[in-house]
């Protein structure tokens, strides 16, 4: 009798504890799987939202020994692709279609969340102060704080990971719980070969050998574009275009409590690859991605190059200023 009691304890045991797959056990084995990956290939779909404005991309994500990143942005709408590099050299941002890249004096990825990379949402899934963990049918779901010092309007994800722990869909929220952004992951390749030269700069590049012919060069702007959202106090106080050897610019002088820049002009690709150095860091602004430094905003939108410049502006004002260009230019 004693040893049928010893063994229903027993039992009891292996099915309320062992049972049993809780919150940490999750965090443990995820952090086991990505932490011991020495490379990693994968696709999804990623939406940005602004107001009722919906981006859409494509996204390919190469990651190699954990200094190599190759992020490949496609915008649906329009085919136009960029790439985020991290190889030996450097970070860059490359736009094939203009021929050029920005190189970045930067530590990208590892000080912002990141909606697309495993690593990066790890971190944050394990450093989360105001961490909440729910199991549904098909796996489960994290609620984390998230991490963009360049973008203080979102402050929470969730992370939904199925039952074998391949992370299926992100969302990133603002403080009233409006979705911004979400990534849905369609494929993961844990075990990838790439050639030795795939995360070089030069290779990258001749990849996109036609996208320069791709590329339609414009002179002229038919009009400017304002705006819709400007500082309390601030107002435009001149607007003056000049020519340029291969276009137009625009410079929009604003002034009052908040004075800024802004800066447009037409772009047009360069005729031999181009490396411009920058201090700042890459953003992805609504349909292109862009360079973030602590007083400005860059980037190229329909055939028109953006500026921002700002002595006071904060780099959350910068992007909000930005993100309410958002009017298609007529173009001749």
């Amino acid at each position: 009798m004693k040893k049928i009691i010893i063994l229903m304890i027993v039992m009891l045991f292996f099915i309320n504890g062992c049972g049993k797959y809780s919150e940490n056990d999750v965090i443990k084995d995820l952090e086991n799987k990505i932490n011991k990956l020495n490379a990693y290939k994968l696709s999804g779909e990623l939406e940005i939202i602004n107001n009722d404005d919906v981006y859409n991309y494509d996204v390919e994500v190469s990651y190699k020994e954990k200094k190599f990143y190759k992020v490949t942005i496609t915008n649906v709408d329009n085919n136009h692709t960029q790439v985020i590099l991290k190889n030996n050299d450097g970070v860059y941002v490359l736009t094939p279609s203009l021929n050029k890249s920005f190189k970045f004096q930067s530590d990208w990825p590892y000080s912002n969340s990141q909606i697309y990379l495993l690593s990066a949402l790890l971190n944050d899934i394990k450093n989360s102060d105001d961490r909440t963990f729910k199991k549904i049918d098909n796996g489960y779901i994290f609620s984390t704080n998230v991490n963009y010092p360049n973008n203080k309007k979102l402050v929470s994800q969730t992370i939904e990971i199925d039952k074998k722990l391949n992370i299926k869909e992100v969302k990133v929220y603002d403080s009233n719980n409006i979705i911004h952004m979400s990534m849905k992951f369609k494929s993961i390749d844990y075990s990838p070969t790439f050639k030795d030269d795939y995360f070089e700069l030069e290779t990258i590049m001749s990849t996109f050998s036609s996208s320069k012919e791709m590329f339609k060069s414009v002179m002229e702007l038919d009009d400017s574009i304002y705006p819709l959202v400007i500082p309390s106090g601030t107002k435009l106080v001149s607007e003056e275009k000049v020519q340029k050897s291969d276009g137009e610019r625009v410079i929009m002088t604003f002034d009052g409590e908040k004075p800024f820049i802004l800066v447009e002009e037409t772009a047009n690709a360069e005729n031999e690859f181009t490396i411009i150095p920058t201090y700042g860091e890459p953003f992805q602004l609504m349909d292109s991605l862009g360079v973030m430094t602590n007083n400005s905003l860059s980037w190229t939108s329909n055939g028109i190059e953006y500026y921002i410049i700002s002595d006071v502006l904060k780099q959350d004002e910068l992007i909000e200023i930005a993100q309410s260009i958002n009017v298609l230019p007529t173009m001749k």
